[in-house]
């Protein structure tokens, strides 16, 4: 039973720091399209990467931090953060909106189920754990793009995103009251709220837009 548990943590984690990574690589991506220096680059690469877990650990009362419980994750996105520049710089890559899209997306799947996970540890009702997953998988990408100058993607695109993760997050809890194992659960979230997403990218399906 402990090999389980020590097992489902450790998914836990790792879904932990690839949607830290996911989301950071996305900042990247959009401060060096806004033509930001280094230190813009490092900074809205850390806003991306650590906005949501942190407004998720504020409004569920954990402290310390995510990421200040594990500051080799700090280094690590700092690190991602350079290197990330060096490779656009030496390749010259084209940086478009579609080509943030796909990390973003993949972040907003690990990130929701991560924020899902963390509510129902602490046996918050099954609709604040949903909307935990929302928060977490939503504001790294909003402070993300308040900083770089532009209304949020996930207000303006009218592609589904919030949208996704509220799917995913009731995915999550639906498996949870199922007594399925957590780390089950957990990868089913990231896989439907992440498919969600990249399927809306991929064929540019919307959701209804405001007609004046």
């Amino acid at each position: 039973m402990q090999d389980v548990q020590t097992w489902g943590e450790t998914v836990r984690l790792l879904v932990e720091l690839g949607a830290t990574a996911a989301f950071a690589l996305s900042g990247v991506l959009e401060a060096a399209r806004k033509r930001l220096d280094a230190v813009g680059v490092c900074v809205v690469g850390f806003l991306a990467a650590f906005g949501g877990g942190t407004l998720r650990d504020l409004l569920l009362d954990q402290r310390p931090f995510f990421w200040v419980r594990h500051v080799e994750v700090l280094w690590g996105v700092l690190g991602l953060c350079v290197l990330a520049m060096v490779f656009l710089r030496q390749r010259h890559f084209r940086l478009t909106e579609r080509a943030i899209q796909w990390p973003d997306a993949l972040g907003l799947g690990l990130f929701a189920a991560t924020g899902v996970h963390q509510a129902l540890l602490l046996q918050m009702p099954a609709v604040v754990a949903v909307l935990m997953g929302i928060i977490t998988g939503v504001f790294g990408g909003v402070l993300r793009d308040m900083v770089c100058n532009e209304i949020p993607s996930a207000f303006k695109d009218h592609r589904p995103y919030a949208v996704c993760a509220f799917i995913g997050g009731w995915v999550y809890v639906g498996l949870w009251q199922l007594a399925t194992p957590g780390w089950l659960a957990l990868v089913a979230c990231v896989g439907v709220t992440a498919g969600l997403r990249a399927i809306a990218v991929w064929r540019d399906l919307e959701l209804p837009a405001w007609r004046v």
